[in-house]
This record gives structure tokens, C-alpha cells and sequence, in this order.
């Protein structure tokens, strides 16, 4: 068991195996919430284009921060390959440094748009990606943002980045199908946690599952401990615990804890809103042995890393994918031969795409719909129990 911090309100001290893992994570916490506006008000149509001619599209990343230069680079290469990897379509890639900023990215997006950018792909941060969707919306281009952050989407902006949401219908409709009918959702007191919980309920909803509580915890050692009397109790009124907690967060305690106090995972179903397959090590932890998380195609995730291996000599940040996802909607959609190419109208086809983990597609209301498989760890693996859906209007969407 960790040892309690000698103060309560420090954070959750990281196992050794996750600390690796904080950074990845941390950024994609960021990238889900930071902004709170709604972005991309008026416009949002899109411009017509030359489908015989290049299209210019405007690619925005941090380059130049320190913090984010990693990802930043990843999602380049990425969509350079993706560009490559188009057959007869014509994509003039344009990337502009973001710098991790909000009114530099605005900046810039106006700067793109002026140079003649019909789309822009980016950026990463959802306040970024706020801000470029209000400097654009007047220029009639829409953004496809890699934040995941459902508050921004709408009008010009479109999020690429995997939902809580989307996550949580995934499981949550299978869960209904195995005949689970109530569950006790755990989260962390944050922001992150918030938006978590929210997509949890709001699930659970649409899938006829009762939430019996939602219990929160400060995001400390001690809060989590204080917390557990009552989670428990919650939890035995429950036929699953549904905990948003990733590996570098309260994850590896919570699986420690809920055993200790009565909740046996072999009696009530853990379910977990993040991977629980990262970093590996997690697997290991007996706590996680039986429960459901989501990934996605993990044939077509492997494809996409072995050719990134290959072209670039590493393998691929875990939001590489976003990048080649991005190019490779517009492709098809500038491959139709259609000057409405990249209006939302057709950005918002119900065929959808095929992406790096799957198939996704685009919603009116800005954010996305991906496919994911329902995995479980048995014997410290990962076994999938219901594949990715290849198309949609299947189970599984």
C-alpha cells in the first residue's frame, strides 16, 4: 500500500512504473481541460475549393514549446505521411508554430488563412483551438482541433481528440448488454474528473443504467482513503464501480483500496473511463484483473506504428494518430472531386472515416464518434471481449 502523505492536500504520489507515463498523460488531461468557452460561433459552413489544384491546409502545433515540441513534431510526421500516402489528391501542407498559445495561435490561423488555407488542422490545446475557431469563424473555415474537449466543439470547431464520452457510451452500452443495471461512478475532484463524471452519468442515461451515487475524492493519498467509506457503501449497492482514474493518477490506489473494503472485483464489475493498458506495467496490478476499459483497433494501431517506425526511426507519440487521422478525412474528402469538400456538411458524412484505431467520423455538434474495442486483463493481459465495430449503426455505436 502507498504511504499516506504527511499532508493531505499534496498530490497522489505516483508508482514508480507511472511516473513515465505522468507527462503523456498530463498532456492529454490538458488538452481535455483547459478551455471552458464555446468555441467557433457564426460560420462554420466552409469554404469552396479547387479539388484539380493543391489545397493549402494549415497545420497548427507547439513547436517551439518545451513542453509540448514532442507531440508537436510526432503530429507532423505523422501528417506527412498521411499527405504521402494520398492517391491522386493534392494536399499543400502549411505548419505554423502555435507555441503552445492561445493568441499566438490565433495569430497564426489568421495568418494561414490569409496565405489561403481552406482548413485548419490543430492545434492541440482546447483554448488554442477556442480562440483560432473565433479568429477564423468570420473567414468561413472550419478547425479540426486535436483536443479532446467536448466544451469547445461547435460552429467551425471540430474536436479529433478520443471523448470521454464516447468512451463511456462504448462501455456502458456493453455493459447494459451484459445486463448490468447500476453503477457507482468514482472520480477525482478536478477538473478532469469532473468532465469524467459528467460523461459517465450522461451515458448511463442514454444506456438505462442507474448511477446509485457519484463520489468524489480530493486528489490526494489522503482524500482517497478518506473517501473510501462511503465509496464503498456506494459500491455494495452497485452491480459495477465505474472509475475515471487513469495510471498516473488514483488508479493503482483505488484497485488497492476497493478490494480491501469489501468491493471484490470477482462480485462487482470494475470499469475503467481510461486505458488501462498503459503504461504496460499496469496490467500487473491485481486490482484491474477482470475489469473493462476501451482501446482501439489495435490491429490498425499497430499498422500505423510499424510504418511510422519506418519512416521516421521511433515510434510514434500516443497522439501521433491525430495527425495522420486529420489528413487522411480531408484526403477523402478532396478525393470525391467536390469544391464542398471540406464545408461541415460533408465534414459530418455518416460513412465516417478510417482512422489509425478504427473508424471515426464527425458530428454536427463538433465532437466525434470513434470505435473502440471492450478489453479486459486476464493474467496480466489484455483480451479483447467485444471488437471495434468496422462500420457504424452496429452494436458497439
Amino acid at each position: 500500500m502507498f504511504a499516506v502523505l504527511s499532508a493531505a492536500r499534496k498530490r497522489l504520489r505516483l508508482p514508480r512504473f507511472a511516473r513515465g507515463a505522468a507527462a503523456t498523460l498530463g498532456l492529454i488531461a490538458l488538452a481535455a481541460c483547459e478551455p471552458v468557452q464555446i468555441g467557433g460561433v457564426g460560420g462554420g459552413t466552409g469554404p469552396r475549393i479547387n479539388t484539380s489544384r493543391p489545397v493549402p491546409v494549415a497545420l497548427l502545433v507547439p513547436k517551439s514549446d518545451a513542453g509540448a515540441g514532442a507531440v508537436a513534431r510526432a503530429l507532423e510526421n505523422a501528417a506527412r505521411l498521411a499527405v504521402a500516402d494520398l492517391d491522386g489528391v493534392q494536399i499543400d501542407l502549411r505548419v505554423y508554430d502555435t507555441a503552445g498559445n492561445a493568441a499566438t495561435a490565433a495569430a497564426q490561423a489568421q495568418q494561414a488563412v490569409d496565405a489561403g488555407a481552406k482548413i485548419i488542422l490543430g492545434p492541440l490545446f482546447g483554448e488554442a483551438a477556442n480562440a483560432v475557431g473565433v479568429q477564423v469563424a468570420d473567414d468561413n473555415v472550419n478547425v479540426l482541433s486535436f483536443s479532446n474537449n467536448p466544451s469547445i466543439a461547435g460552429g467551425n470547431v471540430f474536436v479529433l481528440g478520443p471523448t470521454f464520452r464516447n468512451t463511456a457510451d462504448r462501455l456502458m452500452g456493453f455493459a447494459a448488454r451484459q445486463g448490468k443495471q447500476s453503477v457507482t461512478v468514482v472520480y477525482p475532484d478536478n477538473v478532469e474528473g469532473q468532465f469524467g463524471k459528467g460523461a459517465i452519468e450522461a451515458a448511463a442515461g442514454a444506456n438505462g443504467v442507474r448511477v446509485v451515487a457519484a463520489e468524489g475524492f480530493d486528489f490526494s493519498q489522503q482524500g482517497v482513503i478518506a473517501a473510501m467509506p462511503r465509496i464503498a457503501a456506494a459500491a455494495r449497492q452497485s452491480d459495477a464501480v465505474f472509475l475515471t482514474s487513469n495510471a498516473a493518477g488514483a488508479l493503482p490506489l483505488l484497485v488497492q483500496l476497493l478490494p480491501e473494503n469489501g468491493i471484490s472485483p470477482d462480485a462487482t464489475q470494475y470499469i475503467g473511463l481510461a486505458r488501462w493498458d498503459v503504461p504496460a506495467q499496469t496490467l500487473s496490478l491485481p486490482g484491474v484483473q477482470g475489469g473493462w476499459f476501451a482501446l482501439p483497433d489495435q490491429t490498425r494501431t499497430a499498422n500505423f506504428a510499424s510504418r511510422y517506425q519506418g519512416a521516421y526511426g521511433t515510434a510514434p507519440h500516443p497522439l501521433a494518430g491525430l495527425g495522420f487521422d486529420g489528413i487522411a478525412a480531408i484526403g477523402a474528402l478532396v478525393g470525391a472531386g467536390k469544391s464542398d469538400a471540406l464545408t461541415a456538411t460533408a465534414l459530418t458524412q455518416s460513412s465516417g472515416f478510417q482512422g489509425t484505431g478504427g473508424i471515426f467520423r464527425l458530428r454536427a455538434d463538433g465532437t466525434n464518434e470513434r470505435a473502440l474495442a471492450v478489453a479486459t486483463v486476464r493474467d496480466n493481459k489484455v483480451v479483447i471481449l467485444d471488437p471495434a465495430p468496422n462500420r457504424f449503426g452496429t452494436a458497439g455505436f
